[in-house]
């Protein structure tokens, strides 16, 4: 007998009908609060079949082509485990009710066995077999099995609660199934958000592709790679793992059994089509195929592989690299929905790599422009020591810093520091020409007004767009003294053999050209064992604080020039006066009279 309830127990059955029925109305309530499949589980499993006083409860669901029992109250562990999970084309209950999408009502033992073979081993005696849909959105997708002793049946008025309260639990799962889809789609959208943000906080390729492989885990991913390719081979640039231990074992993996690059899958194949690679679960007969000897072997299996993303990093239409994510969980086996935003984060990531090694490219061009027009060493003479410290803002543009020392054939030395102001192809220009021209100057007439007043008419003839500020130095054993001329640029200091310090005059004019007239020199007392310095802005200049701060600092820091060795020395002079974060280049000048 199937769906066909009867009414068998009269009017002595009434107070337990009603009680039923108050109680699934309860249950139903219960299930509108529900937030969690486990939630849901207990109440159908407990509360339920307490009501209609069934001593088996099952609640299912259908995951493909599978149903997977998701709560179970009744049945002894062995048993628990066999009917865990089963194809949905099972010849049982509850696959027939998710395929056909209608209730099942069985009365009777015997027709539950006739029907029904396997079931009579999980209960015997007369029961009845009560099997309820869950359906949403079109599909049925789950069903709740209930079998209640007894050969009477549920009445109608219990059929029909059993239906509502079934709709109700199907529309806890769609609301829980949304919200928790939501909730996902919500956590990718702030994470590619905040990925975006770190992803453009720096331009430094290094940094860019470890901020990608660690963003990704472990909220999507327990192992993330990031692969280029270069001059036809992978680079692995960035990898990332749950367990840091396991970092050098993915590198590894790499180095030891490189990807084949012929190969029509893998990080090549999805270089080589621009397609990405979803592999939702990874088998030990794909890892046993594609292991290269018993030891690569090994160390895939060490790695516990379970699901693989590869995508493309694209730009600028061509496939640049791979961004790869791993899953050692069995829990989390990846999705299309998981291939499309490893996509959407592989697109940023792209993005940010290429911008680094642009950014990248560009400044070393910058760097070695700007070095080729500096004298590659200073060197000092007879009497006379000597020690420079270049070091160049970090942007892509080319500074205008330049110096330049050299000794006289008369025993005298000249030494010049200048900075041309603003930045690019202009300011390298300006920076050639101005160095080349005060070396011209000074091999003709080494006096510092004259090569200053010099460079004031060049400038008047030719003209320039820049502003250019110089020092310029001449020293004399012979007679003691160092001669300097200032064209609008922060005063050199001295540090005297018996540790004073002096502070040259500041500018004593406009920077070279502004306004063409007679330049003076100062002449100061220049001893054994006294040394000089000069320096760009960019040394003592820092955000928000007035210059005279950082002069002094620098005044401070000057007894360090008193070192065995003078480049020593300046380098620490530099290293406690500089701000690394101050976007200016530094160009510094230590000379010492040693005799």
């Amino acid at each position: 007998m199937t769906d066909r309830p009867q009414d068998q127990g009269g009017q002595g059955r009434a107070p337990r009908r009603i009680e039923s029925l108050t109680r699934l109305a309860r249950v139903t309530s219960e299930l509108a609060m529900a937030d969690s499949v486990d939630t849901v589980s207990k109440i159908v499993t407990y509360h339920i079949a307490d009501a209609v006083g069934a001593t088996v409860a099952a609640l299912a669901l259908c995951e493909e082509n599978r149903v997977r029992v998701v709560g179970l109250r009744g049945l002894v562990s062995e048993e628990a485990v066999r009917w865990g999970s089963f194809p949905l084309d099972s010849p049982l209950p509850v696959s027939e009710v998710i395929r056909s999408g209608q209730r099942l009502v069985i009365v009777g033992a015997a027709a539950i066995e006739e029907r029904y073979p396997h079931l009579s081993e999980i209960e015997r005696g007369e029961r009845t077999l009560v099997v309820m849909p869950l359906r949403g959105s079109g599909r049925t997708f789950g069903a709740i099995a209930l079998s209640i002793p007894g050969t009477h049946g549920p009445p109608a008025a219990e059929l029909e609660f059993l239906e509502i309260m079934a709709d109700t639990c199907a529309q806890a799962f769609q609301r829980i199934e949304a919200s928790a889809v939501a909730a996902e789609q919500t956590a990718r959208l702030t994470f590619l958000a905040e990925a975006s943000i770190e992803l453009a906080s720096s331009l430094d390729l290094d940094v860019t592709t470890a901020k990608v492989a660690r963003l990704a885990v472990p909220r999507f991913a327990d192992w993330c790679a990031i692969d280029v390719v270069r001059d036809g081979r992978m680079h692995r640039l960035a990898v990332a793992h749950v367990d840091p231990e396991k970092v050098q074992l993915a590198q590894e993996l790499q180095e030891r059994w490189p990807p084949d690059p012929s190969s029509s899958t893998g990080v090549w194949g999805v270089v080589r089509t621009g397609k990405p690679d979803l592999i939702h679960e990874i088998t030990d007969e794909m890892l046993v195929a594609g292991a290269q000897d018993e030891e690569h072997l090994r160390v895939a299996r060490e790695l516990h592989l379970r699901s693989a993303i590869t995508v493309p990093l694209f730009v600028r239409q061509r496939v640049i690299g791979v961004l790869t994510w791993v899953s050692t969980d069995e829990q989390r086996l990846y999705d299309e929905d998981d291939l499309r935003f490893a996509e959407h984060l592989a697109r940023r990531a792209a993005t940010a790599i290429d911008n680094s090694e642009l950014y990248s490219q560009t400044l070393q061009a910058a760097e070695q422009l700007q070095r080729a027009v500096l004298p590659e060493v200073v060197r000092g003479s007879v009497g006379w020591e000597v020690a420079c410290d270049y070091h160049p803002s970090g942007r892509a543009e080319v500074g205008g810093d330049f110096y330049d020392a050299s000794p006289l054939d008369d025993g005298r030395y000249v030494l010049f520091l200048g900075d041309v102001m603003g930045r690019g192809v202009a300011a390298a220009a300006a920076m050639a020409q101005m160095r080349s021209a005060v070396r011209a100057f000074a091999s003709v007439d080494p006096t510092p007004a004259e090569v200053v007043m010099k460079l004031d008419q060049m400038l008047a003839r030719y003209g320039t767009d820049q502003l250019v500020t110089l020092v310029y130095l001449l020293a004399d054993r012979v007679s003691g003294t160092l001669v300097v001329a200032n064209a609008g640029h922060p005063p050199p200091m001295l540090l005297r053999a018996d540790g004073h310090v002096t502070w040259l005059p500041y500018a004593d004019g406009p920077p070279l050209g502004v306004t063409p007239a007679e330049r003076r020199e100062h002449r100061v007392p220049f001893g054994v064992g006294d040394t000089l310095l000069a320096y760009t802005d960019g040394l003592v200049e820092r955000r928000d604080e007035d210059i005279e701060a950082g002069l002094t600092r620098l005044e401070h820091a000057l007894p360090e020039l008193s070192r065995a060795l003078l480049a020593d020395g300046l380098g620490r002079v530099v290293t406690s006066v500089r701000d690394t974060t101050y976007d200016d280049d530094t160009a510094v000048l230590a000379f010492r009279r040693t005799r």
